[in-house]
């Protein structure tokens, strides 16, 4: 029974940002435990040798690549009808993709704070949007189908650096979060994970800066490891998250919460 409750073995998912980061620590997750993922993004070199490596994991998962840039309503469609023709139905989406800035009050423009919260809610809105005829393909409101919107723990506390548009971004994910799963259940579920410090290519400069503080500060004493985003993702997208929606997990070693 254990096995079964968590388990994602057999779901088709969609994970934007897959290539690297947090987006490839729940692909890998997926994969690992049988599932059929896509994982979008930008930059096609990179998504191919991510997919590469999924592919050589053990087990009957599998991993295909779509290039996609989410920072407009039409790369947001466009991504759902490449879906589309490789799939009739998601049973997962992670919404993962996303960007951040960081510059002092003064020198924080236009142009920097559309391009994030363009990629970072317009683009989580719009993907949601043009999946929901393959969510609803899946989804019962006895198995419902899930949406997982990857939001942070800088729209939870006020960050110590100066990103500002990232954290009021991250704020409205969470926001969002809560008005799509009112909407969209019983046959859809839409959750949100707040991760804190993890190693990826967004946090690379402040963790190589003050990773040692910030690890210092979390009541766990540690920087978070690729299973501890893995698991979370599961247990949403598992049968051990059918009845959760609407929640906003902090992933953070306490940091946020309760450090």
């Amino acid at each position: 029974m254990s096995d079964e409750l968590f388990s994602v073995s057999g779901k088709t998912a969609l994970i934007t940002g897959g290539s690297r980061g947090i987006g490839a620590m729940i692909a890998r997750g997926f994969v690992a435990d049988g599932a059929r993922v896509i994982i979008a993004a930008r930059k096609a070199a990179e998504l191919e040798a991510t997919a590469a490596d999924l592919n050589a994991l053990p087990g009957e998962g599998s991993a295909t690549a779509i290039v996609a840039d989410l920072g407009s309503e039409e790369g947001a469609r466009a991504l759902a009808a490449a879906v589309a023709e490789q799939t009739d139905h998601l049973d997962v989406l992670v919404n993962n993709a996303g960007a951040t800035w960081g510059v002092p009050l003064e020198e924080h423009d236009q142009a920097s704070w559309d391009r994030v919260l363009n990629l970072n809610v317009a683009g989580v809105f719009h993907v949601t949007k043009f999946c929901l005829p393959l969510l609803r393909a899946a989804g019962t409101a006895d198995e419902p189908a899930r949406v997982i919107n990857i939001g942070s723990i800088d729209g939870i506390h006020v960050p110590i650096m100066e990103t500002y548009s990232y954290s009021a971004s991250k704020a409205a994910v969470h926001q969002l979060t809560r008005h799509l799963a009112k909407q969209l259940a019983p046959d859809i579920t839409v959750n949100a994970v707040a991760p804190g410090p993890f190693e990826s290519k967004m946090m690379a400069a402040t963790l190589e800066s003050f990773g040692d503080a910030i690890a210092d500060q979390a009541p766990m004493k540690r920087i978070g490891r690729p299973d501890d985003m893995a698991g979370v993702a599961r247990f949403l997208a598992s049968r051990a998250g059918a009845y959760v929606t609407g929640a906003i997990i902090p992933v953070d070693g306490g940091l946020a919460t309760v450090g």
